[in-house]
Parts: structure tokens; sequence; C-alpha cells
């Protein structure tokens, strides 16, 4: 599976920006997906995740009720809609796909496959 990110760029805060992660391949749907991010000078960070389906759905703390992830099997399309940006948010986006959402909350070593990256600029 290979994995392409876009939908990053500037934005004011208070904006939003939806991102994409588009897969290649035609086992998509049996994939979890999650989004990562990896500001300046810190360690990259879970940011949320959906299960293959897309029933369920899981936010980090920082993102929970700003940030809503889903996804479109049928286009192999992940997608991460942020609203109510804040300058913390500022970072690169990473796609990532696992076989278990559990996998993309608690053991990111273990993520079978990352898309390149896209950044994310929230200007205050």
């Amino acid at each position: 599976v290979q994995l392409q990110a876009s939908g990053g760029g500037l934005v004011q805060a208070g904006g939003s920006l939806r991102l994409s992660c588009a897969a290649s391949g035609r086992t998509f749907s049996s994939y979890a997906m999650g989004w990562f991010r990896q500001a300046p000078g810190k360690e990259r960070e879970f940011v949320a995740a959906i299960s293959r389906i897309g029933y369920s759905t899981y936010y980090a703390a920082s993102v929970k009720g700003r940030f809503t992830i889903s996804r479109d099997n049928a286009k192999n399309t992940v997608y991460l809609q942020m609203n109510s940006l804040k300058p913390e948010d500022t970072a690169v986006y990473y796609c990532a796909a696992a076989q278990e959402v559990g996998v993309l909350r608690t053991a990111p070593a273990k993520i079978d496959y990352w898309g390149q990256g896209t950044l994310v600029t929230v200007s205050s």
C-alpha cells in the first residue's frame, strides 16, 4: 500500500483545513487508518484513527471536538477535517495504515505503512 497525503497549507487561527490521504492498491478496507503529526523539535504524535469499516474513531485529547477523521473505502481515501485550528496544530501531518486500529493508537512502531507528510501551518 502506498499512501499519498495532501491538503496541507497555511491558515489563520480559527480556520479550517481538510487533509486527504489516498491509498493505492485494492486492500484499503483491510487496514485501519490514522493520522499523526510532528511539530518542529517534537516527537511524532497520534492525532486520530479510524477502524477498517469506519464504525469506530479515536482522537487525541488535544484535537477531540475540533478534528474529524473519516474514510471512503470506495475511493481508497481517508480524510482529516480540522476545524478551529490553533497555532499549536502547526506540524507535518502523516497518514498511516495498520492491520489493527489499536496499533495506530498505542504501537506506532508496528505501523505497516506511512504517507510522506503534508505541512499544516497555523498563523496567530
